[in-house]
């Protein structure tokens, strides 16, 4: 994508487009070494109700085997959104995500713990030459294949415990998983059957071509592992998670942090499968300017992300993003499509409200709570830890009790996972007039009007 309109400015520093704060559009197709780090200039701005679109390069397995890259995925260069000061938070728009990738690979991992420093995602080590973050050389295809710049020993951290080859067809529907002919095919050309953009530089996983299941279908349906705003201290970008992110306490690397710490992060990295085309992302902001980056599109994700990874591809990506001043959220805040929302957190139809209020007014009462569907992400190490976080967050946001946010989400939603070890998504219906104070009620009506 061309870069020629975009200008690099440091978080906070205004453009001006057609008279007004910030530009109308940014194009992105530059990405970090794996660092989320606030105090290096952003590009942008883009004007409140401006647009992001960027191409994206694939998330895990590619940067996992590349220890160049520092924080275990390849995300782009955040962008300022004009006017944004820490305490606000910005609304993200998904307007559409669409895969170019032709194929992927993906599995299980296995860590090789000799070759790094205490974190295979952050602090990749040669083993044989003791060079970190090591720069890497491709020769031929297989899980030998990465080899150090160096020193030409092996020198991925990881390497597939079980993995598969998945290749899928001109409209993006379904992925057929490949058996060893097919995939090897792919390895030899690797870059090109996962359409890598030209600015990237990760390792493509499809050179391992792993082979551990064959002829298994799955239905392609893309979301965003990475989308969110950037951490208010240095910090990996995998890691920028309660889960992840715990890892780097008391780390042996030079972005090891105290527990304290970890209050900086963003929750950027969600892998809730929710976070695709249609849906509204709520973000908070903990620099100026904000800095909205993305990466990790998975062609398709169960609930859990059971195995680790999924199936990591590139693509482009088109974001619409709004400010609003002074929410003051400590993560993230989704509205899901319609369709994504447990059976008993979707909004009333006409028909149950009428059943409802008929059941009110029979026992005195003169109406019943408008209310409307709402998503709290909460990270944390464990999912108990990230239930919690979450509850906790969304009593700060309703001015009301974790006791009471319980109830809301038992009898009106759902907790959610979105990635096995800690993150969740608190769904459950809120009471439209606090959504209202909160500035929060027009984009849920966006979402539900008429459902």
């Amino acid at each position: 994508m061309s870069t020629n309109v975009q200008s690099q400015v440091s978080a906070g520093t205004n453009g001006r487009s057609n008279g007004h704060a910030g530009h109308e559009t940014v194009y992105v197709d530059q990405f970090i070494d794996g660092i989320l780090d606030p105090n290096k200039p952003m590009l942008g701005p883009v004007r409140d109700g401006g647009h992001i679109i960027a191409n994206t390069a694939p998330g895990c397995w590619g940067p996992m085997i590349t220890p160049e890259i520092r924080g275990g995925h390849e995300v782009t260069k955040p962008v300022a959104v004009a006017g944004a000061e820490v305490g606000d938070a910005i609304a993200i728009r998904i307007k559409d995500i669409t895969i170019t990738s032709m194929a992927t690979a993906s599995g299980n991992d296995i860590i090789l713990g000799e070759r790094c420093l205490g974190d295979p995602y952050v602090a990749g080590k040669c083993e044989q030459c003791g060079t970190v973050y090591p720069k890497t050389v491709i020769r031929g295809i297989g899980q030998e294949a990465v080899r150090c710049a160096n020193c030409g020993a092996d020198a991925t951290p990881f390497k597939f415990a079980s993995g598969y080859t998945i290749a899928f067809d001109n409209n993006r529907a379904v992925g057929v998983t490949l058996a060893q002919n097919a995939a090897e095919t792919i390895a030899h050309d690797a870059n090109y059957y996962a359409a890598m953009p030209e600015n990237s530089i990760q390792n493509s996983v499809l050179t391992f071509c792993p082979t551990d299941l064959v002829g298994l279908v799955g239905r392609l349906r893309p979301f965003m592992g990475q989308l969110g705003t950037t951490p208010s201290m240095p910090m990996p970008d995998s890691h920028n998670a309660g889960d992840f992110g715990s890892f780097l306490i008391g780390a042996p690397h030079e972005y090891g942090i105290a527990a304290a710490d970890l209050h900086h992060r963003t929750d950027g990295h969600m892998d809730i499968d929710a976070v695709r085309a249609g849906a509204i992302l709520i973000c908070p902001v903990k620099v100026a300017g904000g800095g909205v980056y993305m990466g990790d599109m998975h062609a398709m994700q169960g609930d859990g992300e059971i195995a680790g990874h999924t199936t990591d591809v590139s693509g482009t990506v088109t974001l619409q993003v709004h400010l609003l001043k002074g929410l003051n959220i400590d993560g993230p805040i989704l509205f899901p499509l319609a369709e994504d929302l447990p059976f008993l957190a979707k909004p009333l139809t006409v028909d149950e409200k009428a059943q409802a209020l008929a059941v009110a007014k029979s026992w005195g009462m003169s109406g019943i709570e408008e209310s409307m569907p709402i998503s709290v992400v909460g990270t944390g190490p464990d999912l108990n830890s990230a239930t919690d976080n979450g509850l906790e967050r969304a009593a700060r946001l309703l001015d009301t009790t974790v006791p009471a946010i319980k109830n809301r989400a038992t009898i009106t939603g759902a907790i959610e996972i979105g990635r096995h070890p800690g993150v969740v998504q608190v769904t459950f219906r809120a009471p439209a007039s606090k959504l209202a104070e909160k500035g929060l009620l027009g984009f849920a009506e966006d979402q539900y009007a008429g459902t």
